[in-house]
């Protein structure tokens, strides 16, 4: 398949594809198998390193790598997190189709994981908790919001955030290799699961810091690439005004580049992103997801220290910038330099280059992989999007593990043993893993272009009650269980109307009228997300206010200006079994914190648990076992004890209330960082908007 790439800059005509391929032609060579080769043994090496370095066989251990992370790996595994395949495949689809208005959502997010780092966990940390629906339950008492929260983030785990990257992965396999899409993610799914089930948190976060290495590396390479054939900045500027594909739908807008493309803050009432709903709209859903997302937040919570928990937050944000360049702007020279292609405007004609009527800008970046780069650096960016995949999918496997067994599992198994939790929480990972398999069919029958269009719009539906809670929540400690639960059902039954509502009455093609509903057509979804956001703070508001106030347990260490409150300590008295005819009593004072816990220490009016790891998990005593036993119990991390050895019976979950308290100089050192970083971020918006 030839193109003329000169006649592509300035969208004249060209033949189109009639493979729905346009990389069928490229395959694999030796070089590009070497290094797809070292890629797997890189991570998997990293992955057994990692097993090593932390005590897998407890709760703190497995869900919270030992709370033992410095700030470089907590950085570079949030930013890995976030960035999935779908943001290779999806952002560089928006920039193809759109502009840069679309990284509006990249910029507002370098501002939330700022706000996470410097408001939101420092609560979190104060309050000792492991899961963010744990949280809720220490803040507000009962059950039901707890589990509300708990089932609703695996929901939205599995059909959106899941989902988004498999297909994306899937169609960046089938574009540029021409490989089985249903082998494929089988494989990559395979051996994410494998290090997730084995290494826990520990060994997601350090291949997340080695993903991250790769990802941009090759990212920056694309890019390069990309701009030395579209001949340098300005020619990215004047050539994208002309890239308008030379078979359109008559009258109709269908295929011309927007006036706006270079702007981030657009009309109010007519464009597709506007400037109010950027700045307010899009902020409470990206505040779920930065501040009070389990994902997320699991990742700052490894950290040592809260200053390390800071600089992950500060390192995330900085590295946030290079997707702009890295994958916006390609996306972009993709479609000057594949006019007719990537920008396709007429359904016949999208049918035929890449099976999707809607359009093709989903295949601009893997289109510049395919046609740009040589041998070995395509098989490098094969390795970028796997490792983009395989980043997301391990943060997403381990964190809704950690939901499961610490928030669903102990509701019905309230004494369940730690041995009983590791095993759960491993075995909720397989469940995972063969519950994305199966979705894959639905994800390609799904419209892809749809798919991307739909999944802003959805958070906008179901993640503005959920931050108005955890807002309310952590900052007003008038706010209890019954406007907290009230709040967000009201708010998730309105969400899901809208969303219902989109489905039903899908946006018309550029070509049709639009039809739909006034709520619709006339209420964009970022100003539905405001709305959506006032609704229920008034509920939360008003039932809390007519209702009563929420007890001091409640409150203590759990919001923002009782974070500092001193821990009453609180005994408890275990029984201990020694052996099969002894038993001994031990009373353990603990901090009162909802929950048992270790001993307890207090430095100036705080409470810190003893950090180190529990000795070791709960488990069944036995007299002897197999070499290939002890093999299995160590690849999973699972210690068992000799008969005999002191087998303490701890709660199931054990929790640490750890110190606020920060050294002078390092806290000075983050502290200039924030300002450098929110100056930067200042700088580009204003410059972009």
């Amino acid at each position: 398949m030839n193109f003329d790439l000169a006649a592509g800059r300035q969208g004249t005509s060209m033949t189109p594809s009639p493979s729905p391929s346009p990389g069928a032609r490229t395959t694999l060579v030796t070089e590009d198998i070497v290094v797809l080769v070292v890629y797997f043994l890189l991570v998997l090496g990293v992955g057994l390193w990692s097993m090593w370095r932390t005590k897998r066989s407890t709760v703190d251990g497995y869900f919270l790598a030992g709370k033992n992370m410095t700030w470089w790996p907590v950085g570079a595994s949030l930013f890995a997190s976030n960035i999935g395949s779908g943001h290779f495949i999806g952002l560089a689809g928006s920039g193809a189709a759109a502009g840069i208005a679309a990284f509006s959502y990249e910029w507002n997010g370098m501002l939330m994981v700022l706000l996470l780092g410097w408001l939101f966990l420092p609560i979190y940390v104060a309050s000792g908790v492991t899961t963010m629906p744990e949280y809720l339950q220490r803040r507000f008492g009962g059950k039901r919001t707890q589990l509300f929260i708990a089932v609703l983030s695996l929901f939205i785990y599995v059909f959106t955030k899941i989902s988004v990257d498999i297909y994306a992965g899937a169609l960046f396999i089938q574009l540029a290799l021409q490989w089985n899409i249903y082998l494929a993610i089988v494989v990559l799914l395979s051996v994410t699961a494998l290090y997730t089930v084995a290494g826990g948190l520990a060994a997601v976060i350090y291949t997340d810091a080695a993903q991250t290495a790769i990802m941009l590396a090759g990212a920056l390479t694309l890019m390069g690439f990309s701009f030395a054939e579209i001949g340098g900045w300005n020619a990215l500027m004047e050539g994208y005004a002309n890239a308008i594909p030379s078979i359109r739908v008559p009258n109709s807008t269908c295929g011309i580049t927007r006036d706006d493309a270079f702007h981030i803050f657009r009309d109010p009432v007519n464009s597709d992103l506007p400037w109010p709903g950027v700045i307010i709209g899009m902020s409470i859903p990206s505040m779920w997801y930065w501040c009070s997302d389990q994902v997320i937040v699991q990742r700052s919570l490894a950290a040592k220290t809260l200053t390390h928990a800071k600089g992950g937050s500060l390192l995330a944000a900085y590295l946030k910038f290079l997707p702009f360049f890295a994958v916006m702007l390609p996306g972009m020279i993709s479609r000057i330099l594949y006019t007719d292609d990537v920008a396709c405007a007429d359904p016949e004609q999208c049918k035929q280059i890449c099976g999707n009527a809607v359009g093709c800008s989903d295949t601009a970046y893997a289109r510049l992989v395919m046609e740009l780069l040589p041998a070995g650096l395509r098989g490098l960016m094969m390795a970028v999007m796997i490792a983009a995949l395989m980043s997301s999918l391990t943060s997403i496997f381990n964190s809704a593990s950690t939901i499961f067994t610490m928030d669903v599992w102990r509701s019905f198994r309230s004494r369940a043993s730690e041995w009983e939790l590791m095993i759960v929480g491993r075995v909720f990972v397989l469940v995972l893993l063969v519950a994305s398999i199966l979705w894959i069919p639905v994800v390609q029958a799904s419209q892809g272009g749809q798919l991307f269009i739909y999944i802003q719009s959805i958070s906008s539906y179901l993640q503005p009650p959920v931050s108005i809670i955890f807002l309310t929540g952590c900052f007003w400690k008038r706010t209890n269980e019954k406007g907290a639960f009230w709040g967000l059902v009201i708010g998730l039954l309105v969400g899901c109307i809208r969303m219902i509502l989109d489905f039903i009455y899908p946006a018309p093609p550029c070509y049709e009228e639009d039809e739909r509903p006034a709520v619709l057509k006339y209420v964009h979804f970022l100003y539905f997300s405001i709305l959506l956001s006032v609704i229920t703070l008034v509920v939360v508001v008003v039932v809390s206010l007519s209702t009563e106030e929420p007890a001091p347990e409640q409150i203590s260490r759990l919001t923002w200006f009782t974070r500092f409150d001193p821990v009453e300590p609180k005994q408890h008295v275990f029984t201990v079994k020694r052996s099969s005819k002894t038993f001994d009593v031990i009373t353990v004072q603990t901090a009162d914190m909802g929950t048992t816990g270790r001993e307890q220490e207090t430095s100036n009016g705080k409470a810190c648990h003893d950090r180190k790891d529990s000795s070791s998990s709960v488990s069944s005593s036995v007299h002897s076992q197999s070499r290939l036993m002890s093999a299995l119990y160590w690849l999973c991390g699972m210690e068992r004890r000799k008969d005999g050895e002191d087998n303490p019976v701890t709660p199931p979950a054990p929790e640490q209330a750890c110190s606020l308290k920060e050294k002078r100089h390092l806290r000075l050192i983050v502290n200039v960082n924030l300002v450098i970083c929110l100056s930067v971020v200042a700088f580009f918006v204003g410059y972009w908007a």
